[in-house]
Formats: C-alpha cells, structure tokens, sequence
C-alpha cells in the first residue's frame, strides 16, 4: 500500500467511526442506534485492517477479524437480543438533552478533542497519529450518550463507544496493541455487556420498564 493510499483509507476509516457516533447522538430509536453501533464496529476493524496491511502484520490482520467479529457481530447480536424483551421501551423518549443540542455538544467535543490531542499529535507526526483526535471524540462522545441518556441500553451503547474510542486510539498510538492485549479487552467488554444485559432482563421483569430515572422515582417513593 502506497503512503497516499494509506492515508486516504486511513481517513475514510475514522471518517465512518466518527459519522457512526454522531449518528448515534441524532437518533432516538433503539434499533437503528444498535444498527448504527454494528457499523462502527465494522469502520473500526477496517482502520485497524488499514494499519495491518500498512505494517504487513498477519496479527493485526487477524485482531481486525477479531474486532470485526465481536463489536460488529457479537455485541450487536446481544443488544438486539436484550432489546428484544424490552417491550414498549423501544425508543429513548425522554432523553436529558435534545436532538438539536446534543449534535452541538458532539460539535463541541469534537474541538475539545482536537485541542485536547494536539500536543499529543505534535510528538510524532504522522498520519495514524494526526487521527487519535477522531478516537478521543468517539471516548467523548461515548460519555456523553452514557450521562444524557435515561434507557439502560441506550447507556450501554454509550459505554461500548467509548471503548470503541479507547481502542482506536490505542491503536492508532502504538500501530498495534497487539492481539493478547486486544483478546483480553474483548474479552471484558463482552463479559459486562452479558452482566449489564441480564441486569436490565430483570429490571424489566421486576419493575416493568428500564427508564432509571423512572426506578429512581420509584425508590424515592
């Protein structure tokens, strides 16, 4: 792969990661944010394919199967399967922020991300390195959705961004964090989306909705 060419792919790669956060901030409806969640976890495992077929490294080709099989396959497999028993709670009806000022705040956090990795990216030049504020976004982004949104799933998905960052960005660091330390993360992330899904199955089942600001009301009471 040519230079130009690897950093056009390069960019079309965290181009697609940052559309799909942004996508995922704009909609209210659980099953396309779930969609839109498969999506990014397929532009993550094509940046890291990128970075595979820069380095020729067979094991960051197999991490990008890896990563494409689990965060665009697995995960969006349970989320459908925990959204599948939710009932009427299949949209975030009553989010703490609205449609028109949550794409402002992602606007916002996307120049905080840029400020924020500029010192970072000064260091070593380079075109991996010139994308970490596309992962930084994708954290800040992430942790915006967890703290303005009142579905539990809708919070999931906003956890799994932000690990969805983290991941890009070490990557995009260290040219690899190589496939023990990915597994090993993988790993863990599937591990608590199974706990945070059985978690809201009984929510559901015990008090009917998984709305936590509506359980919160119903302790105060």
């Amino acid at each position: 792969m040519t230079d130009t060419g690897y950093a056009q792919a390069l960019d079309l790669a965290c181009g697609a990661l940052l559309l799909t956060a942004v996508l995922i901030v704009w909609r209210r409806e659980l099953a396309v944010i779930i969609r839109v969640f498969a999506a990014q976890g397929l532009a993550l495992a094509a940046l890291v394919a990128v970075l595979a077929a820069h380095e020729r490294s067979l094991e960051l080709a197999v991490v990008a199967a890896g990563i494409a099989v689990l965060r665009a396959g697995v995960l969006p497999y349970l989320l459908r399967r925990a959204l599948a028993g939710a009932g009427q709670g299949r949209r975030e009806t009553r989010p703490l922020v609205n449609v028109a000022a949550s794409l402002l705040a992602a606007a916002v956090l996307t120049l905080l991300a840029y400020a924020v990795s500029q010192p970072l990216v000064e260091l070593a030049p380079s075109p991996a390195t010139q994308a970490i504020p596309i992962g930084m976004t994708v954290v800040l982004i992430g942790f915006f959705v967890l703290v303005t949104r009142r579905r539990a799933l809708s919070q999931l998905v906003g956890f799994l961004l932000m690990d969805n960052g983290i991941t890009a960005v070490g990557f995009l660091t260290t040219a690899g964090a190589g496939p023990v330390v990915e597994l090993g993360v993988s790993l863990d992330v599937l591990l608590a989306v199974l706990v945070l899904q059985i978690l809201a199955t009984r929510m559901r089942e015990t008090f009917g909705d998984a709305d936590l600001d509506e359980l919160r009301e119903l302790r105060d009471s």
